[in-house]
């Protein structure tokens, strides 16, 4: 889910500033409304883009699986209290709130990558941010997109060598060390092998990149975009 795969859905047909505006104009609208019917009527828009990247929330979940206990933990915390009474559900509803409001916010840019590649995605950011600040920013959201599955990757090495050697009978701080340790030494590798291929290939600036322009499909989610901003104003 956290990479790009290949497909013929509606998201995949719509020009990448089109699917950047709607992310943005998402975000801005869930930190804008937060009520519970806000985030209702948020929870329908994200719902429908995942449908139109032919995308499963259930995927989606799964790729945050590790964000889900800090953002369930969240509420639990704030509602606690170290004296009677010893929980305050009301003191509770605004974390919680604002935990659904990630999640919505993951959900709209799950179907980004999903169905964006990193090539157009590196377009879109030069078009939109001219000169050499839009190709470093072009260039850095491309390692990120390539280099963010490599690290899950490795990490997921580590821990599979880890159990392989027992090492869940050791305790919990040092298994996370080790993994730690693991995925920073082939992070850093990976950045070194990264740094050397780029010079190999001679860097360029100004390279040749994918075509990408505006058609009628992309009306649908620019009025969209539109509406989320001017949402802002109520």
């Amino acid at each position: 889910m956290l990479t790009y795969e290949p497909g013929d859905s509606l998201a995949h047909r719509l020009d990448p500033r089109t699917k950047l505006a709607v992310q943005v104009a998402f975000a801005a609208a869930g930190f804008a409304h937060t009520t519970p019917t806000g985030l209702v009527a948020l929870g329908v828009v994200a719902a429908g883009c995942l449908r139109a990247a032919d995308a499963s929330p259930v995927a989606a979940l799964r790729d945050l699986k590790y964000a889900i206990p800090f953002l369930a933990l969240g509420p639990l915390v704030e509602a606690a209290r170290l004296g009677a009474p010893w929980f305050d559900p009301e003191a509770a509803v605004e974390p919680a709130l604002a935990s659904v409001r990630v999640l919505l916010v993951f959900f709209v840019a799950a179907a980004y990558v999903r169905t964006t590649p990193v090539r157009e995605s590196r377009a879109a950011i030069q078009r939109l941010v001219p000169g050499r600040v839009g190709v470093a920013l072009g260039v850095s959201i491309a390692l990120v997109f390539r280099f963010l599955p490599l690290v899950r990757r490795d990490l997921r090495r580590v821990r599979e060598a880890q159990a392989a050697r027992l090492g869940s009978e050791r305790r919990l701080d040092e298994r996370l060390s080790l993994v730690a340790a693991g995925g920073l030494r082939r992070s850093f590798a990976r950045a070194d092998a990264l740094a050397l291929a780029l010079r190999a290939r001679c860097f360029a600036w100004n390279p040749t990149l994918p075509e990408i322009r505006f058609g009628r499909r992309d009306a649908p989610g620019l009025v969209l975009a539109a509406v989320l901003l001017a949402s802002l104003a109520f």
